[in-house]
């Protein structure tokens, strides 16, 4: 995707896209020049900071999996992942149908890039499907009648907001989006999200971040206390070891919790409707 004549119609590859630079962090190809430079900016501030984004966001994506597979091998087999991105490896249907044979998963994102590469790729997986959907309106996601048909809601579900909601800015409206995602749950039914921390070592990091992301198409960027993150599970039950950086989320091998959370960049969690 070097060249600009290779964007698909609707797609100005002028303006970054937040699926296409954390595609870039990861080691992908799906990018423009201008979704590399954003991200080069966010490497940068990353850097000042002793960070390094790219493994941030391996990190991040690592807890997505484990997260993932204890659900699945926990016994849920519906999966309806919000702000999915572009396809990479480990997806969450691979993970998912991995540890559970025949789980059903619903793609949702908003990106034109991401739903094309994401069609493709799920073509030939009945078991899988994609559709546009927006995180600001859950109600419409789950209401769509294709995906009604794809999730059993009256059995177990997970919903997945790994890594997107703080691209919404707007405190009231992030818990808004949450709380209507938390109605819908039913009982066994869990809710996985992983967020940027705002601690106040991190200050500078998040202000500069948000003048880079605010130029991109989700609009700014909203790093959040802990109190605030944790109050997305009000009325969940948050699994051990509660919320922490992604990286001490149940890692495959040792971790340790650093004294100031904030040292991490992405703190994630997992709760479960009782």
């Amino acid at each position: 995707m070097d060249d600009f004549g290779q964007a698909p119609a609707g797609i100005d590859p002028t303006v970054p896209s937040v699926a296409r630079m954390y595609d870039y962090y990861l080691g992908g190809k799906d990018n423009f020049p201008a979704d590399r430079e954003a991200a080069e900016k966010m490497l940068a501030i990353g850097r000042q900071m002793g960070n390094d984004g790219r493994e941030v966001a391996r990190e991040n994506r690592g807890f997505l999996g484990r997260a993932v597979r204890h659900l699945a091998e926990s016994g849920v087999t519906q999966f309806i992942d919000i702000g999915a991105g572009l396809p990479t490896q480990e997806n969450v249907h691979q993970v998912a149908q991995r540890h559970a044979p025949g789980s059903r998963v619903v793609y949702v994102d908003n990106d034109p890039v991401v739903l094309v590469h994401a069609r493709a790729l799920l073509a030939d997986n009945p078991d899988t499907m994609v559709m546009s959907g927006d995180l600001r309106d859950p109600g419409v996601i789950f209401d769509d009648p294709a995906v009604r048909a794809h999730i059993d809601f009256t059995r177990p579900f997970a919903v997945l907001l790994v890594s997107v909601l703080h691209f919404v800015t707007e405190d009231e409206t992030a818990a808004r989006i949450v709380a209507e995602i938390r109605e819908r749950l039913v009982p066994g039914g869990h809710l996985v999200l992983s967020h940027i921390y705002k601690g106040d070592i991190r200050e500078e990091v998040v202000e500069a971040s948000k003048q880079v992301y605010s130029a991109t198409s989700s609009g700014g960027l909203a790093g959040r206390s802990l109190a605030r993150i944790t109050s997305y599970f009000d009325g969940l039950e948050i699994l051990e070891p509660g919320l922490v950086p992604v990286q001490a989320w149940r890692p495959d091998v040792p971790w340790e919790v650093p004294s100031d959370p904030g040292d991490a960049g992405i703190v994630g969690a997992v709760g479960r409707k009782l």
